[in-house]
């Protein structure tokens, strides 16, 4: 069994696995404490289990009580929950980035092919409402909802090998064996990921009452719920999903979160969220007090974001960087720190691209999907971005003009994918779009497509996420007119946003490019793999993933990419796995599918001046998810 060590790396909190702490007494909170004389809860010894997880706080060792105070932009901001409070994979990341290192799972062995994984879990751990975690839990989740035609019509990507779904042997209660059809190097990695972590999120005991293999009145269950067409629909809105806002909707679904929620928990009407903290969690520090030591997080909801800044620098956000990370706010930000009783740490941002032009290459119009799919015009539309305005007006000249792909400290740097056709052009681009056939104008000089209507791009984008995007866009706008090419742009709800993206009912989608520093794990940028984010091509995303059976067939491009992709997923070598993706990223530069802006720039975020065990920077990335893998539930308060 390998044990993992405590050391301290780049400024963050590095956890370890250690042996039982059998010497220490353990120590829990105050208003714990008050519950077990009360007689409400079992004592802590007997809350814990055999051999928590032991944790070594960044600075110190923290003391009890309070409240952590953040906003969420609205209705569909669940991902800004997950991102504090739940790590809680088999595995997860170490704070730095760098390692896979257990986490639910105790320990693992892997076969020689890589094609079975045996997880240890940790004796007596348990769910929140204190029935005991084993590996039932797991195989519930394996046998009766992934392999379930039902509930998984077809079964997530990330658990699926040569077509096959993830398999699961429960060897005794702390002991699981998850294999696959053929070899899966990077299914460790893969848990890490926020995505991946529905092995552990579904407690049987409770979850199973909606589902028909346990229970025979499931159908008036779903008859007597208003808006549930199906079990599928009423397990779901009962027991959540990874990435949706029902997680955190029914405070009576068990968890193995450091905190829960409470009342009426994350719902489209909420105006605030409470949390408090799980009396049975199961991590401590090096002296034996159980996590969290902070008692509650209440989490306000704004779909304003001047409105989340005016409370940051009233002293009202205890830690977020989530929607306070427009360039912009950083003066006013800094301005009132001490005003506001807080302090800025660093976002060192992962992702290749700030905001990238994802062109829907499966448009429904075959009109805009022909132009859309003509290589030229996009390098056409390219070449008339001028990247240094943008950057200068924009990103206060702290960025520089880039597409998308792996930066160029990154092993898998390609140039080509990262930095063509970034220069300012615009004589080239009116000459390759008159050479196209785009020579016909309208009275106001833009450009007239073959059917005769206006050449332009209607977009919407998320400005309470990202409020830069509007300023990049309305640039865009007055420089694309100087190539004959409209663009009409509004800010719209994040719900909007996705449910437009996913109808497949869009010109284009902006959002940030990942894979800048995480290529291997976040590639829906090169690969049309992500149902909700490969916005550049969403019905090829379906045939990918349901293996044909629906969405539309990709180019052979795209197809060649994902043969490779699907080789890359099964390679244990790591050298061959990474000449895979130098492959991936080669088609994909050729193709030139996708257009980006400039790099993202470091961004920042509040914490409160008393708060304890926060790093002064921490990686931000999506697939860490960040500042989760810091582990929130060392933070306290400093008297």
């Amino acid at each position: 069994m390998k044990t993992w060590r405590t050391t301290a790396l780049a400024g963050v909190a590095v956890t370890a696995l250690c042996a039982p702490l059998a010497a220490l007494a353990y120590e829990e909170a105050p208003m714990l404490a008050d519950r077990v004389e009360a007689g409400d809860l079992p004592p802590v010894d007997d809350r814990l289990p055999a051999s928590p997880e032991v944790i070594t706080p960044l600075d110190s060792i923290g003391s009890y009580g309070g409240t952590i105070r953040r906003f969420l932009s609205g209705s569909n901001d669940h991902n800004s929950i997950l991102r504090f409070v739940s790590p809680q994979g088999l595995t997860r990341w170490s704070p730095d980035f760098s390692e896979v290192i257990p986490n639910v799972a105790e320990s693992w062995e892997v076969n020689e092919d890589s094609s079975a994984f045996t997880f240890h879990l940790r004796e007596g751990m348990k769910w929140s409402d204190g029935a005991p975690f084993t590996a039932d839990d797991i195989v519930f989740f394996v046998n009766d909802l992934l392999n379930n035609k039902e509930f998984y019509p077809n079964a997530p990507a990330r658990f699926v090998i040569d077509g096959q779904p993830m398999q699961a042997e429960k060897i005794d209660d702390t002991t699981v064996v998850l294999s696959f059809a053929a070899p899966y190097g990077t299914f460790l990695t893969e848990l890490a990921t926020p995505l991946a972590q529905e092995p552990v999120i579904w407690a049987k005991h409770y979850c199973q009452q909606f589902h028909p293999a346990y229970n025979d009145d499931v159908q008036a269950m779903v008859d007597e719920t208003e808006a549930v067409e199906d079990w599928p629909a009423l397990f779901r809105l009962r027991c959540g999903e990874v990435e949706a806002p029902n997680r955190w909707g029914n405070a009576e679904r068990p968890t193995l979160d450091p905190w829960v929620v409470t009342g009426d928990g994350y719902t489209a009407g909420s105006t605030q969220v409470i949390m408090e903290r799980n009396p049975y969690f199961w991590q401590v520090d090096t002296e034996g007090n159980q996590l969290p030591y902070v008692d509650t997080l209440q989490w306000g909801v704004s779909g304003d974001a001047q409105a989340i800044l005016l409370e940051a620098i009233a002293g009202n956000v205890d830690m977020q960087a989530r929607r306070l990370t427009n360039l912009q706010n950083v003066p006013v930000l800094f301005e009132n720190q001490e005003k506001g009783g807080y302090k800025l740490y660093e976002r060192t941002s992962a992702d290749a691209n700030d905001m990238a032009i994802h062109f829907n290459h499966t448009h429904k119009d075959p009109v805009m999907r022909e132009v859309i799919r003509n290589k030229n015009v996009r390098i056409a539309l390219s070449l008339g971005i001028d990247r240094d305005e943008i950057i200068d007006i924009v990103y206060q000249g702290q960025s520089e003009p880039y597409q998308i792909g792996p930066l160029p400290q990154h092993p898998l740097y390609n140039e080509q994918l990262g930095k063509q056709h970034t220069e300012y052009d615009p004589d080239r681009a009116n000459a390759m779009l008159d050479a196209e056939g785009f020579t016909e104008r309208d009275d106001e000089g833009f450009r007239l497509l073959p059917d005769g209507r206006r050449f332009e791009f209607n977009v919407s984008y998320t400005g309470v996420e990202v409020p830069a995007w509007g300023d990049n866009l309305e640039i865009i706008r007055e420089q694309w007119e100087e190539i004959g090419v409209g663009l009409t742009a509004n800010s719209v709800e994040r719900s909007i946003y996705y449910s437009r993206g996913e109808a497949n009912e869009h010109d284009f989608m902006v959002w940030g490019a990942p894979g800048g520093l995480d290529p291997t794990l976040s590639p829906r940028d090169v690969l049309s793999i992500h149902p909700q984010a490969s916005w550049f091509a969403i019905p090829w995303a379906r045939w990918y993933l349901t293996g044909g059976s629906d969405g539309e067939e990709p180019s052979a491009s795209m197809k060649e990419r994902l043969a490779l992709y699907d080789r890359f997923k099964g390679e244990a070598d790591p050298e061959k796995a990474q000449e895979i993706f130098r492959q991936i990223h080669q088609i994909a530069a050729d193709e030139f599918e996708i257009i980006g802006v400039a790099t993202r720039p470091s961004t920042y975020g509040v914490v409160n001046a008393r708060l304890r065990n926060v790093p002064g920077a921490l990686p931000g990335s999506w697939m860490y998810p960040d500042p989760g893998p810091t582990l929130p539930q060392t933070y306290y308060y400093a008297e």
